[in-house]
């Protein structure tokens, strides 16, 4: 089992910046891809962001690239989700997760990722 733990969340005033962390432990070696989910009161959870257990791979929604930077620490097996110029429609509960090597194919569908974390919220005011 792998077990995930978000910090970070905050109250921001739009245009401003918070960075998100997920703390990962138990099996990471199940850990391939990780990534960062997000949903907003009323809607559904949508993909944010995910990177590959090397780095070498990120992946962003249209609507945070430019503004959000995902990145992981391999030692720490933590991965973080910098977000710049935040923007009131950002405001959500942020979800960490995480992806098995078996997983294939796309990293966006929520359905291909095995392990969550209990959330964050980021409230952004205008």
């Amino acid at each position: 089992q792998v077990q995930l733990v978000e910090s970070g969340g905050g109250l921001v005033q739009s245009g401003g910046s918070l960075r998100l962390s997920c703390a990962a432990s138990g099996r990471t070696v199940n850990i391939y891809v990780m990534g960062w989910f997000r949903q907003a009161p009323g809607k559904e959870r949508e993909f944010v962001a995910a990177i590959s257990r090397s780095g070498g791979n990120t992946y962003y929604a249209d609507s945070v690239k430019g503004r959000f930077t995902i990145s992981g620490d391999n030692a720490k097996n933590t991965v973080y989700l910098q977000m710049n110029s935040l923007k009131p429609e950002d405001t959500a509960v942020y979800y960490c997760a995480a992806r098995p090597p078996y997983s294939r194919g796309v990293v966006t569908p929520q359905t291909s990722y095995d392990y969550w974390g209990q959330g964050t919220q980021v409230t952004v005011s205008s």
